[in-house]
């Protein structure tokens, strides 16, 4: 083949590769979850370290809601449900949210 064809056709044929959207899973404060379950929580199913967890729980508690984290799509809304069925398990209303970035 002839280089000037193989060179037209390089430039033509580079994908353009998209980067999945992102989504914040943020929790809720409500009055009646306990400190130290929104810890485990955080702990348990979002893999954060003690020192990490219990400074999202303080913003959970003193501002309403706490950022856990950045995941795709289908990361955030199956750590919400997750954070849902352990609330129900454990009977607290523990609520948990996920917004675009």
């Amino acid at each position: 083949m002839d280089g000037k064809i193989l060179n037209k056709l390089k430039g033509k044929t580079t994908p353009k590769i998209k980067e999945p959207d992102e989504f914040r899973v943020i929790l809720l404060n409500d009055d009646y979850t306990t400190m130290d379950f929104v810890v485990e929580v955080l702990v348990v199913l979002f893999h954060k370290d003690l020192e990490d967890a219990n400074r999202i729980m303080l913003d959970v508690h003193k501002k309403g809601k706490g950022i856990v984290g950045q995941y795709t799509w289908d990361i955030a809304a199956t750590k919400v449900e997750q954070v849902h069925a352990a609330a129900r398990e454990n009977e607290f209303p523990l609520r948990c949210i996920v917004e675009p970035v």
